[in-house]
């Protein structure tokens, strides 16, 4: 069975082998122990209550329940930009006219925006490419979600995610070979792995002050701006059904798209409901497939168990609860795992 759990110090191995598998772009999780051992040690900190807020940042694990081994990892910043900004390109206009000439145009301009600073992210969410089966990239993404509706008041009311953007099987990104190699001067990579490392002093120092105009840009670089990885486009989905809209800020390196929500609009958390457990038999293979979890902060665990939503109490098999750490009579709280497995 898997199951979601936070992130512990003896997971540094497994996460190295997972941001060996990533393929570079994603930038929260690079293939370097120092980085990757502070962010473990933050995120404890962080459930520890030692970290002012805009320090404070979750990692969580997917892991077997055979073997406890993290094979995906996922993550929630509690505040962007409060101590080093946070940057993003915001999509806009600048309309050039004339009258006098009949001319009337109107350009897309890319300007350098720091108006998600303060805003909760959703981050670092990768999955073992040989675990991704049945439903695990499902529970993976959609776990912090209960997570901050149990804990809401740890949060922000915004909530954003970056999407990792277009680039091709030798890391090239026709984005940021048209827009940052004109000002940072060293290639994607690289750039990728300072800034995933807190090298991002130079976004600042180097990165242009005024709008750029869209149409200067090369027509690969245009046609990518606000586009996924296609390996992200899963993900971008399974965000879009939970509410999570692009409303044109882009990523400054490779032109993904920055997708956002309010977090009380999100479904899973609008929708998830406290049940009281009951240990028995497997529930019915007929009800709908939902995200399970127990509300223990320190402990926090999610896994996915067939339930009915409408009723006040969930059973779940023996080996459900220890997983959960819950006993009967414990509150769980649950929601379905897409829209469409609602009850009727």
């Amino acid at each position: 069975m898997m199951y979601i759990r936070p992130v512990e110090r003896d997971d540094l191995p497994q996460l190295m082998e997972l941001a060996g598998k990533t393929g570079g772009g994603l930038t929260s999780l690079p293939a370097d122990s120092k980085t990757l051992a502070a962010r473990i040690e933050r995120s404890l900190q962080t459930w520890q209550d030692k970290l002012p807020r805009a320090q404070q940042g979750y990692v969580f694990v997917l892991a077997d329940s055979t073997t406890h081994r993290a094979c995906g990892i996922c993550a929630i910043e509690v505040a962007v930009g409060l101590e080093d900004p946070w940057y993003n390109f915001r999509v806009g206009t600048q309309v050039h006219a004339s009258k006098e000439l009949n001319v009337y145009n109107n350009l897309a301009t890319l300007s350098l925006s720091n108006d998600h600073t303060g805003s909760s992210e959703l981050c670092t969410l990768f999955l073992d490419p040989e675990k991704r089966d049945g439903k695990n990239g499902y529970l993976l993404s959609k776990s912090r979600f209960l997570f901050m509706a149990a804990f809401r008041d740890r949060f922000m009311t915004r909530v954003v995610a970056e999407m990792r953007g277009v680039s091709d099987e030798q890391g090239r990104s026709p984005f940021w070979e048209s827009v940052g190699s004109r000002f940072f001067s060293m290639d994607f990579a690289h750039a990728d792995f300072l800034s995933g490392t807190g090298q991002k002093a130079f976004i600042a120092e180097l990165m242009p002050k005024h709008p750029l105009y869209v149409h200067y840009l090369s027509s690969d670089a245009q046609a990518v701006i606000g586009k996924v990885h296609p390996q992200t486009a899963p993900a971008r989905a399974v965000l879009e059904s939970e509410g999570f809209r692009y409303q044109n800020y882009v990523d400054i390196f490779d032109g993904g798209p920055t997708l956002e929500c309010d977090i009380d609009r999100i479904r899973a958390v609008r929708e998830s409901r406290l049940l009281t457990a009951e240990v028995g038999d497997a529930p019915q293979d007929d009800l709908p497939l939902c995200l399970v979890s127990n509300d223990n902060y320190h402990h926090f665990r999610v896994l996915l168990l067939r339930a009915d939503v409408q009723q006040e109490t969930l059973r779940i098999p023996a080996q459900a609860a220890e997983i959960l750490r819950c006993q009967p009579g414990d509150a769980l709280r649950v929601v379905p795992l897409c829209s469409e497995e609602k009850t009727a």
